[in-house]
């Protein structure tokens, strides 16, 4: 039996929209460097809109992954150059929908990071799942 495998032509869209969800699954499940190699090949690959959206999410990742890599110094260093993308977006975006609760968060990671000596002492409740906003098709 042979299997017939059809090579489907992704549109523009749908390969952008790929690439972001895929970042959001990766980052839910704390994947935080495969998060941003999603993102990155979005934001470096196509222009859109809200790139600096894509890069503060970018920076969040890897802000979260210098923490597993024991380099607290680069987290909080992250941690700091994504608040300011990220607060643009809070009042109007069409990809998180708690972005305002996602603030909060990196703003308390961000202290915890600060505080700690020992990336062993890094409080993961200071991460959360992303909610993606879903349009009704």
């Amino acid at each position: 039996m042979h299997l017939l495998l059809l090579k489907v032509k992704m549109t523009k869209q749908e390969e952008m929209d790929l690439l972001f969800d895929k970042g959001i699954v990766a980052f839910n499940n704390k994947n935080f460097y495969d998060a941003h190699e999603y993102w990155e090949e979005l934001w470096t690959k196509y222009y859109f809109k809200d790139r600096l959206l894509i890069q503060g999410l970018i920076q969040v990742s890897v802000g979260y992954f210098h923490i597993t890599n024991l380099n607290l110094n680069g987290a909080k260093g992250l941690f700091t150059k994504c608040l300011p993308k990220l607060e643009k977006f809070i009042l109007s975006n069409n990809r998180i929908s708690n972005i305002n609760e996602l603030i909060i968060i990196i703003n308390k990671a961000k202290l915890c990071v600060e505080n700690i000596k020992e990336v062993n002492d890094f409080n993961w409740d200071y991460s959360i799942k992303l909610k993606q906003i879903n349009y009704a098709t």
